[in-house]
């Protein structure tokens, strides 16, 4: 989505961040001093600018769709970490060591340009330059520079709608890979990676094994559309005592060396080690715009093709997670301009006598005129009474106190890739 840039700070706050984030893996010394002088300038600008903000009522109607959405992506991020967990274990790790990948017609053209081009231009495509560590950053360094007006007002109706769509992006995600299970474009994931039982799950067991090579079976399950095989005794999983959350154990197929604990699982499920149709990495991208985004874009391009030459990736997941984050940006754009719009009260009311008002301008009513005026006026104050001064001081600080420790945490959390 393309923001009205007012000047050239963000896209260069954004490319310095990058470029000495880049800086680990050609020079630590330097990458250690440089990067948290970056974040010391950065939060004091943003601090500087605060006194002269003048949104920060739209910034309060947007704090609770803001938590709402933030909310919601949790629990869809939640979703989909039982789900990776889940299409991993449902087949075991056999399936996963003896199952090939599936052609890749853009792996074979990526191993073909490294035959045609000129090996500087193969080492740019194969640099690590930029991750999914990155793109997130980029999206708090936009949301934060509605303070120096490079996006429009309100910044957390901005992350609203940016997590509101990760969200629902997420849930799609979840549901799609679920849907029909993809062999990984690395055979060898599972098994270095998780624990799972070898062998299938008892629903497999019963309604895939038996059909999945022969093509008799095959035949003669679609004639008779029913699982006629007779399995026996299917083999049983190991059964943890989770209480209330038993009914997990057939997703996420826990064995005794795993530990006692569910969540401990999920915090281990990572990217998975089947193929995610879609990328998540690429869903991420969605939402930066303004001047630069041409810049933004291109890493996006040089991210999706490595994903896709590191093999974490089949070329399918990166193009469909560019255009589906794309559509569903521009559709929580239309609920969330709706509710910003809807929001101003000002506006509401000029709307309502901007007839009046034309009509008295061309009956050269003065008087009439400044009390349509006076009327404008008075459905835009807020109160400046001083409890609501207070509580408006209160807001602002709880604000940016929250932001920043937010992007503390994200800057330390992520400082390693």
């Amino acid at each position: 989505m393309q923001w009205p840039a007012m000047n050239a700070g963000l896209g260069i706050a954004a490319m310095s961040y990058i470029a000495v984030d880049y800086l680990r893996h050609l020079s630590p010394k330097w990458h250690s001093r440089l990067q948290p002088a970056l974040w010391s300038i950065l939060a004091l600008a943003a601090v500087f600018r605060v006194p002269s903000y003048r949104h920060w009522s739209a910034e309060f109607r947007s704090a609770i769709p803001f938590i709402a959405s933030m909310l919601f992506m949790l629990s869809a991020l939640l979703f989909e970490a039982l789900s990776v967990r889940s299409v991993t274990a449902v087949l075991g790790l056999d399936w996963h060591r003896n199952t090939a990948p599936l052609p890749d017609t853009g792996q074979w053209f990526l191993l073909a340009l490294n035959e045609k081009l000129p090996a500087p231009i193969v080492g740019i495509l194969r640099a690590r330059i930029i991750g999914l560590h990155h793109f997130l950053m980029l999206f708090m360094m936009l949301a934060f520079s509605v303070l120096f007006g490079s996006v429009k007002a309100p910044g957390l109706g901005l992350g609203a709608r940016y997590m509101f769509t990760m969200g629902i992006g997420r849930l799609l995600r979840a549901i799609s890979f679920s849907s029909t299970i993809l062999p990984s474009a690395r055979p060898w994931c599972a098994s270095s990676r998780f624990r799972v039982p070898g062998y299938p799950h008892r629903w497999a067991q019963k309604y895939y094994v038996p059909y999945a090579s022969d093509h008799g079976a095959i035949s003669q399950l679609l004639r008779s559309d029913q699982a006629y095989v007779d399995i026996g005794k299917p083999i049983g999983d190991y059964q943890p005592q989770w209480g209330s959350m038993s009914f997990l154990i057939d997703f996420l197929r826990p064995t005794a060396s795993e530990g006692p604990s569910w969540f401990g699982l999920l915090k281990k499920a990572g990217g998975g080690c089947n193929d995610l149709l879609y990328s998540g990495h690429m869903l991420v991208a969605e939402a930066y715009g303004g001047f630069s985004s041409a810049l933004v874009w291109l890493l996006v391009l040089h991210s999706a093709q490595r994903e896709v030459r590191e093999r974490h990736h089949y070329s399918v997941d990166c193009i469909v997670a560019i255009y589906v984050g794309i559509l569903l940006w521009k559709m929580t754009g239309f609920i969330w301009s709706h509710e910003i719009r809807h929001g101003n009260k000002s506006l509401i009311k000029f709307e309502k006598i901007k007839s009046r008002l034309i009509q008295a301008s061309k009956d050269s009513d003065i008087d009439k005129v400044r009390e349509l005026l006076k009327e404008i006026e008075l459905s835009s104050d807020e109160g400046k009474n001083q409890t609501t001064i207070k509580y408006a001081r209160l807001f602002r600080s709880a604000t940016i106190i929250f932001a920043l420790i937010i992007v503390v945490l994200a800057f330390t959390l992520t400082t390693d890739g």
